[in-house]
């Protein structure tokens, strides 16, 4: 039988700081912040890509942290956000991608699940993006009309 409660898997990811304040070694000034957020927005970035962008290139550790607001409200103040969430776009683009997969393999039961399991995933998300007024009300996922929705 497998080793069904071993110690050897550890604990994986990092945490976040108890106090949201920037560290002593960041010499950026919020400005200097808010202008690369714009700037990478301009280009055409999602948020999490800003966001990386941030970490791994300029060394920037929690925007929160250093201008008060996340990436996303950076971005609405400027009027450069996504008009969709960015988990329901991309899992908007999971099922377009499964549904071209099962036109040229109908008989793949697999990837019939796992459309059925994305799609399923969308409506939850949707529910909640309504619920918190990020979508409007009569808001719908449409699969025919799923490649329109996504810039």
């Amino acid at each position: 039988m497998a080793r069904m409660h071993s110690k050897s898997k550890g604990k994986s990811g990092s945490t976040r700081p108890p106090v949201l304040k920037p560290p002593e070694w960041f010499d950026r000034t919020p400005e200097w912040v808010t202008d690369k957020i714009i700037e990478l927005g301009k280009a055409g970035q999602p948020p999490s890509m800003i966001g990386l962008i941030l970490r791994d290139q300029y060394g920037v550790p929690l925007v929160k942290a250093i201008i008060g607001k996340s990436i996303t409200q950076v971005l609405a103040e400027n009027g450069l956000a996504p008009s969709m969430p960015e988990p329901l776009t991309n899992l908007i683009k999971k099922a377009n991608t499964i549904r071209k997969h099962l036109e040229e393999n109908p008989k793949d039961l697999h990837s019939k699940r796992g459309l059925q399991e994305t799609e399923s995933k969308i409506h939850r998300l949707s529910k909640y993006y309504k619920r918190r007024k990020i979508l409007p009300p009569d808001w719908r996922y449409e699969p025919e009309r799923a490649a329109t929705l996504i810039r």
